[in-house]
């Protein structure tokens, strides 16, 4: 039994939040929290498995009390929070905070697809809190990394989920900005939201980091973030390639990983390194298929390192990856993977240029 804890100042939305909780058997709603004071105070008293928490709140709000809460009685916390440009900015606050993730305040209540909301709801509260297992025959994260070389990469493509801001924060920002091929990056997120994320990760990456735009032109050492709400596609235009975004309204996922690969694969007849990372579901599967099809090569994440173990477990069960890589191993194996001379490459331009942000939230702390 998942045991959560509910903070708003509103009653109705503590009270629809319960009701929705609650019709699930295995998630217990053991007391509700009015502001951030009281939230802290029951997180001590009450030890849940997870918290929710409004960021807007009265006496103490959401982001100062997540940051009281982490240091004094470390817990998954799931933001609320509001779809507007102060509110992406402000969540994004959180996750750097340790929140393992937000719920889309408009969307998880003032919707027609009541349905589709609670289900959502209650299966990220379930694969948050509890302990993602590895798949059989996985090796652990310290265990040596394998030499993987792809050379014929004319891409990266990143597909990424729950947990996705801190590990993106920790890859880029060992990433070298003489990265001979461009990457990009389906996130899971709601328009602004992804604006602000690549404004953050540009602020510590040696690489460009932007939101994808329609004409765009794919170019070595600039990373780009599909548009919240859109999704990320490739087309030939002459001797480069540009970026389009265009929003099919018929996935469960804008931007969709599984698109993304699929385009990325067709564009550059194959040459694409896809790398599926931490999430929930299976977004990037069928892509990830399609990359290796095409001649491409495909890197999941580790279970170790994952906030949630499934998108990667996804490709890994279906067979489609090349190799099974902790986060904290990722940069140096993606460098040397497509770097042509990488023992030169690595005495003038180190492959970690950053100090890396620290691990240690990397998955919610557990019971």
């Amino acid at each position: 039994m998942i045991r959560v804890l509910i903070v708003d100042d509103s009653a109705f939305m503590r009270k629809a939040l319960s009701l929705m909780l609650e019709e699930d058997p295995d998630i217990q709603v053991i007391d509700t929290a009015r502001d951030g004071q009281e939230a802290v105070e029951k997180v001590k008293q009450l030890r849940p498995d997870l918290v929710t928490l409004d960021i807007e709140m009265p006496r103490m709000d959401g982001l100062t009390a997540l940051r009281t809460i982490m240091k004094e009685s470390p817990v998954p916390v799931l933001m609320l929070s509001s779809l507007t440009r102060e509110g992406a900015q402000i969540t994004l606050e959180a996750l750097d905070a340790g929140a393992v993730d937000f719920i889309p305040k408009q969307f998880s209540f003032v919707s027609l697809d009541i349905t589709r909301i609670k289900a959502d709801l209650q299966a990220r509260i379930k694969a948050i809190a509890r302990r993602p297992s590895p798949a059989p025959g996985l090796q652990p994260a310290d265990a040596h990394i394998q030499p993987f070389v792809f050379r014929r990469a004319r891409l990266i493509a990143i597909g990424i989920s729950t947990g996705g801001p801190k590990a993106l924060q920790y890859l880029l920002s060992a990433l070298p900005a003489t990265l001979p091929v461009p990457v990009v990056v389906a996130q899971h997120m709601p328009p602004h939201f992804t604006r602000s994320l690549a404004g953050r990760l540009d602020e510590i990456s040696p690489m460009r980091v932007v939101e994808a735009e329609e004409g765009m032109v794919m170019e070595a050492g600039t990373v780009m973030i599909a548009p919240g709400g859109r999704h990320l596609q490739f087309r030939k235009a002459g001797n480069r390639i540009e970026v389009c975004t265009p929003d099919h309204p018929d996935t469960l996922h804008r931007p969709s990983v599984d698109v993304m690969f699929q385009s990325a694969a067709r564009t550059y007849q194959g040459r694409v390194l896809g790398v599926v990372m931490t999430g929930m579901g299976s977004d990037g599967r069928e892509g990830a298929t399609q990359v290796r099809r095409m001649g491409g090569k495909v890197i999941a994440e580790h279970a170790d390192s994952c906030v949630v173990y499934g998108m990667p477990r996804s490709v890994v069960e279906a067979g489609q990856s090349d190799a099974v890589v902790p986060l904290e191993s990722l940069a140096r194996t993606l460098t040397e993977a497509v770097s042509s001379t990488t023992a030169a490459h690595h005495r003038t331009h180190p492959p970690f240029p950053k100090a890396p942000l620290p691990l240690r939230l990397s998955r919610p702390p557990m019971r």
